[in-house]
């Protein structure tokens, strides 16, 4: 009886293995181009915050079949602030890649005193959807980051810069399953690069609430 069983469970098992190399996977993306950032591109973001004194500037946002995802450029001055802002985005999850620069970045998913962000701010509308502004993290990790380190902040994970040396500036990818931020091609990122870039960069002089973004093709 016994190797009756393993006999039937064997053969159970080839056949869990034979249709799941028999299935007709597709492209979750079909025909869709690669897009390409020159670092030229990312110096010109990088060279207009520091003039401007702008935080975080959305570079490209693109459609990926099942998510947009973006590419962005953060640029942060010296802070020595243990109670700094702390930020949460409920639907975009994001990854940091340290250009340049160092900092000391809190994390954790356990936000003290929440406050919702209006739905009219820049950054909700554009850069990384709704979320929440709060006071803390409760029982949040410390990471020390330098240059070529990279951060992974899922939804839903508070992350507070409590100490930056002189500046970081880092690449920022955002993941955005839910598609609630809009479209950036080529085309518009050059012509946002034709302005100041006060009414679509987030953060610093560049919060403009109420203002909308020159060139967004197809935004939503």
């Amino acid at each position: 009886m016994r190797k009756v069983l393993m006999s039937t469970g064997a053969v159970l098992f080839a056949l869990v293995v034979l249709s799941a190399q028999e299935k007709d996977y597709q492209p979750t993306c079909k025909m869709c181009p690669g897009t390409y950032v020159p670092n030229s591109e990312i110096q010109a973001y990088v060279k207009r915050a520091i003039a401007n004194k702008l935080t975080d500037q959305q570079v490209r946002q693109v459609d990926i079949g099942k998510a947009n995802v973006a590419i962005a450029v953060v640029h942060r001055g010296k802070i020595n602030d243990p109670q700094a802002n702390v930020a949460e985005h409920d639907l975009v999850s994001e990854v940091y890649h340290v250009i340049d620069g160092s900092g000391t970045l809190v994390l954790g998913p356990d936000l003290v005193g929440k406050e919702r962000r209006p739905a009219n701010e820049t950054t909700v509308r554009m850069l990384n959807g709704p979320g929440n502004n709060s006071k803390a993290i409760r029982n949040g990790v410390a990471y020390d980051l330098k240059q070529g380190d990279a951060v992974i902040i899922p939804a839903g994970t508070g992350h507070q810069f409590t100490k930056i040396d002189d500046h970081i500036t880092y690449l920022m990818v955002r993941v955005d399953p839910d598609k609630v931020t809009p479209h950036k091609t080529e085309a518009d990122s050059k012509a946002d690069l034709l302005t100041d870039g006060r009414n679509t960069a987030g953060g610093g002089a560049g919060a403009a609430p109420n203002s909308r973004s020159p060139g967004r093709g197809n935004g939503r």
